[in-house]
């Protein structure tokens, strides 16, 4: 295969959370297929993403966001006025200290903040940087399959599955909103993936779940309504 084109790239992506792990893989599987990335980090501390934008000069951009801090966000909004991107992804998740607990054992702060970080702030962002993405691009969001209430045979992860199948609703809320749009919208599960979130003994390693996740995206692009896909391309149950 020809190697790119770093003078035209393929395309620009929006990359919410690519500091490390999956966001990471993300942005560097996007630089890898030819794409420009503009990615997030929440803090000034160097991060991975800081790396991939030293090894590929002028094809990485750098913002600051907590998705969970509205200042943040509209200070993001004004700082990108006049940038179109193909693709929005805001990549989001996180579970309480004991996944183990059932919803009724779950501490108020606890609820809280996983429902805002899992599925409040990914559609505040998705509202307030979508008009940043072209008629005919794409908006999509990290969820899981854990989100899925068809596939969920053994209970467990609670709180985790109930902020995911929120985010679901959420999004297909919104998809309702832009009948009359040209965009692809997409909820993606990643599968159960070795990070830090999904823990050791997951079945997935980043390598296994990333680029085919970039892939099915890329395919995504250009076929307007939302889909709820894993890595693999496959339809989750709602």
């Amino acid at each position: 295969m020809p190697a790119a084109n770093l003078s035209e790239p393929k395309g620009t992506i929006l990359l919410i959370g690519a500091s490390r792990g999956l966001g990471y893989a993300m942005a560097a599987e996007f630089i890898k297929q030819g794409w420009n990335v503009t990615g997030t980090v929440r803090g000034t501390k160097r991060t991975q993403l800081h790396d991939l934008a030293e090894a590929h000069k002028g094809r990485v951009e750098i913002e600051i966001l907590d998705i969970c801090e509205p200042d943040q966000l509209a200070s993001l909004h004004g700082r990108l006025s006049g940038c179109v991107f193909d693709i929005l992804f805001v990549n989001s998740g996180i579970s309480n200290e004991h996944g183990t607990q059932t919803i009724g054992e779950v501490s108020t702060e606890d609820f809280i903040n996983v429902m805002v970080t899992n599925s409040l702030s990914p559609l505040r962002v998705i509202e307030t940087l979508g008009q940043y993405v072209s008629p005919t691009g794409q908006i999509g969001v990290m969820s899981s399959g854990r989100g899925s209430i068809g596939n969920n045979e053994t209970g467990a992860e609670e709180l985790y599955r109930g902020s995911k199948a929120a985010l679901n609703m959420f999004m297909r809320s919104f998809a309702f909103r832009q009948l009359s749009m040209s965009r692809s919208l997409v909820i993606m599960a990643p599968g159960w993936v070795r990070t830090d979130l999904g823990g050791p003994d997951a079945r997935l390693s980043i390598e296994d779940s990333i680029p085919n996740l970039v892939h099915v995206l890329l395919d995504k692009l250009g076929k307007p309504g939302l889909e709820y896909l894993d890595y693999l391309g496959r339809t989750v149950p709602w």
